[in-house]
């Protein structure tokens, strides 16, 4: 079955709508889903930013926040605007990238996005994460503990740097093989590649301007 990588970041506003509806779309496409966490804000620090773009460039947080709203409108999924914006997603990007062959991951995921963009509940504090994976009948004081080792940080440090050399800017990216597709409006056509891996397929094209 033809993979695609995921790599997403929990701070990440457009990858909220993308990790809600991936695994549907990629199940019906009939492909597998490589979940891969990364850090942007060393990949921003390098660009010269010291913040997200969408709050050093007023004009375009504005339109996010509305197009973000616009999107998930459309596709049903509840938002609230975060009362903090970006959130630091740490300790969660610990434990899906330690954990991330566990079965559970993708609910992990999605539940800790859930927290951030359609309950406001600050991601950063343990106890949030824990009431994430303890929703899940998790052992979730056991999982962070697991997930804060020496070895844990190292796995997400490595992991990012490894995007990093991949060439990956921003979030959500999907990839599949070396082929980059960026944003979640180019999830379908992510898929589409993964599936037919037709370079001039007019169902990858199709399907761009898909939120």
């Amino acid at each position: 079955m033809p993979c695609l990588e995921f790599w997403f970041e929990f701070g990440s506003t457009y990858t909220y709508p993308a990790v809600m509806r991936i695994e549907k779309l990629a199940q019906t496409a009939g492909v597998t889903v490589d979940w891969k966490v990364f850090l942007l804000g060393s990949i921003f620090s390098e660009q010269g930013w010291s913040d997200s773009p969408f709050n050093i460039y007023p004009a375009k947080g504005k339109y996010m926040w509305r197009d973000l709203e616009r999107i998930c409108t459309a596709l049903s999924i509840p938002f609230v605007r975060p009362s903090k914006f970006p959130r630091n997603g740490l300790l969660a990007s610990r434990v899906a990238c330690w954990f991330a062959s566990e079965p559970w991951i993708s609910e992990f995921t999605k539940a800790v996005f859930s927290a951030n963009f359609a309950e406001d509940r600050e991601i950063s504090d343990p106890e949030v994460v824990h009431a994430c994976l303890n929703g899940l009948g998790l052992d979730g004081p056991r999982l962070l503990e697991q997930a804060q080792t020496a070895e844990s940080k190292a796995k997400l440090r490595t992991q990012t740097e490894y995007a990093k050399s991949l060439g990956i800017f921003g979030a959500p990216t999907f990839l599949v093989g070396e082929e980059m597709f960026w944003g979640n409006d180019r999830l379908e056509a992510a898929l589409a590649w993964a599936r037919t891996g037709n370079k001039s397929s007019s169902n990858i094209l199709s399907n761009q301007d898909a939120p």
